[in-house]
């Protein structure tokens, strides 16, 4: 990645991430984020706001602008959204720059001080990184690796309540990896302490970045091996095994689960 803080040019095509408090502003005309030349949008001075360079989309460049809480100065432009707004499109290219955007905009929120000798730090502008010149610790953006599993039992999967969850949503199970943990630890673990079962022939089948605030969901679909479901109650509401012609109300196309969820039915579909 070229240098994150270089300054965009006025005639420069590019798309505009615009971050407040941890929603993106989208346009009304199409519930994305701002596409156009600096000089032909109703931008203010972008010499008032961080502005970072985040990478490319369909050949324009990509720019994170971090707008202060409640600011109004973009009202032209648009309204200010969860990302959530960008995932149901379906638009993995779009939903991961915009998660990336946001990931960085709470990095360097919550990294102005040094967590070891607490004097300010300053933005490293050859790499997306803050520096603390006072015991020179460095900071990198912080990502949580979380897996994610579909498990199926002949023809039903395992879906659950968490109590996040909104009314009548089931999902499948996840948890954050562990200090020292492999991936296939957290998934026996996880599993285990959620649901009380074991798992066999666990499959990876893809990635998301997940940026509430900063998960990188590592996708698995698995099979049933032994004991019976015993759900931790601290963690979920409610769960069952449901037939895969049966399900109830699951997460939203261009979730991960909801693509874990239906590649165990293209499975148990094939087995027919």
């Amino acid at each position: 990645m070229s240098k994150p803080y270089q300054k965009p040019a006025a005639d420069e095509p590019a798309w505009w991430f615009i971050v407040s408090a941890g929603e993106l502003l989208l346009s009304p005309t199409d519930n994305r984020p701002p596409h156009g030349q600096l000089d032909q949008l109703p931008l203010p001075d972008l010499n008032d706001y961080k502005v970072v360079f985040i990478g490319e989309l369909r050949e324009r460049n990509c720019y994170l602008v971090m707008a202060d809480f409640g600011d109004a100065e973009f009202a032209a432009l648009g309204d200010f959204h969860s990302l959530r707004e960008v995932l149901v499109q379906q638009d993995d290219d779009m939903f991961a720059m915009a998660a990336r955007a946001k990931q960085i905009a709470d990095y360097l929120q919550t990294h102005r001080f040094c967590g070891r000798c607490g004097a300010r730090m300053q933005a490293v502008d050859w790499e997306l990184a803050m520096h603390c010149h006072s015991c020179q610790h460095r900071c990198y953006p912080r990502i949580s690796p979380c897996i994610i599993v579909a498990i199926r039992k002949g023809r039903k999967v395992l879906l659950a309540r968490g109590k996040r969850h909104p009314e009548g949503l089931f999902s499948v199970l996840a948890g954050f990896v562990e200090a020292g943990e492999t991936l296939e630890q957290t998934l026996a673990r996880e599993v285990m302490e959620e649901a009380g079962i074991e798992i066999k022939n666990h499959r990876y089948v893809a990635s998301q970045s997940w940026p509430f605030p900063h998960s990188l969901m590592i996708g698995y679909t698995a099979e049933w091996r032994s004991g019976e479901l015993r759900l931790d109650p601290f963690e979920l509401e409610q769960g069952d095994w449901f037939d895969i012609d049966q399900l109830p109300r699951i997460p939203l196309p261009g979730t991960i689960a909801y693509k874990l969820i239906m590649q165990l039915k293209a499975e148990i579909d094939q087995e027919k």
